[in-house]
């Protein structure tokens, strides 16, 4: 089967608004969002290191039937801990560069990430947002892409588009933050350090672990928390840029007002997993200047509800509305954004895609 989407190859899609530039949004910003506070900084490791003990307490001391609310609890404590590392990549976290570098480190051993090699890739995110063919982060493939893919990899795009969303950012992380040599040769240093920061952490951490606790011990304090870590990872930045509002552009027509206002989803999840996880579903004005801290997102957001709500795109975390997502945004549509699996292949050979 083949199909073509040549003729949109160069279309002219309009924005949602171009007389508007991304430094149009950053002006009605109020000064105190882009403050660093050491205290609030400071404050957020404290509850995230609280959270994180308190539930490994409850995996340790569960009665078996209580462990899966314990390992929900713990690994989206540890969400947190990579909530602050994300503050710490965009340097929003501390001053200095140093306070930066070591805390997102340390705080993302336990989730065996690297964290130069992760914040490299995702400050390509930032810059080219929804970025047709650019963007690292849930980019859609095409039809004409999906079409020529031989039948396994049909199914392992079908899978992490569809039922086993949750399990993308595991791709994500073991695809993309492991190799020196996808990483620009002035990067490829801070990269090397950030690998063997992680391989030596995993040396140590898993054989002790292994040892004292047994393979179950593994796997009941380490790798059920850790997918629960995913899920959540995989969740929120699926989220945060897909939803059948949401359209991805040619880099032709992308537009920077356009895609981190209006292509950033903001959306509500339960208060407790938004406290645990430092409001980083507080996401839009995160794409606006990642120089705004973590803690300064709800006061951010607030004043671009005040003046610019028209573009936004707001939804509330259900069943319902990751339903909605996996099972009609799997393909890029250049009208309609996204079509489903069975729209795309429903055409015809030759026929066109649209």
């Amino acid at each position: 089967m083949t199909a073509t989407t040549e003729k949109f190859a160069n279309a002219s899609i309009p924005s949602v608004d171009s007389d508007f530039q991304l430094k149009d949004v950053i002006k009605t910003l109020p000064q105190e969002c882009f403050q660093k506070s050491p205290r609030k900084a400071w404050t957020t490791v404290l509850l995230s290191v609280l959270a994180v003990c308190l539930g490994y307490i409850g995996i340790a001391a569960a009665p078996w039937f209580l462990l899966p609310f314990a390992w929900i609890f713990a690994g989206t404590a540890l969400t947190g801990f990579f909530v602050i590392a994300h503050d710490c990549g965009h340097r929003s976290f501390a001053k200095q560069r140093w306070v930066n570098d070591w805390v997102g480190h340390i705080l993302m051993l336990p989730l065996i990430y690297p964290f130069h090699c992760w914040r490299l890739k995702h400050d390509h995110h930032h810059i080219h947002t929804n970025k047709l063919h650019v963007d690292n982060a849930w980019e859609p493939w095409t039809a004409e892409i999906y079409v020529g893919l031989n039948p396994f990899m049909k199914l392992f795009y079908q899978a992490l588009r569809g039922p086993f969303w949750w399990l993308g950012s595991i791709a994500h992380w073991a695809t993309v933050h492991f190799q020196p040599s996808k990483f620009a040769e002035r990067d490829r240093g801070k990269a090397k350090v950030s690998i063997a920061a992680v391989v030596i952490f995993g040396a140590i951490f898993f054989p002790t672990l292994i040892l004292t606790t047994g393979l179950w011990g593994f796997v009941k304090f380490w790798l059920l928390p850790w997918l629960v870590y995913h899920f959540w990872m995989s969740t929120f930045t699926l989220v945060h840029h897909t939803d059948t509002q949401v359209q991805f552009r040619p880099v032709e027509t992308w537009n920077e007002f356009e895609a981190q206002l209006h292509g950033t989803v903001h959306c509500d999840y339960p208060r407790w997993v938004e406290l645990l996880c430092h409001d980083i579903n507080v996401h839009i004005p995160h794409h606006i200047s990642v120089a705004i801290p973590s803690y300064n997102l709800r006061l951010a957001h607030a004043s671009i509800e005040h003046n610019w709500d028209s573009y936004l795109v707001k939804r509330k975390f259900s069943w319902a509305l990751m339903k909605d997502i996996v099972t009609k945004c799997h393909i890029y549509h250049p009208e309609k954004a996204y079509q489903s699996f069975q729209e795309t292949e429903s055409h015809q050979p030759g026929e066109t895609l649209i």
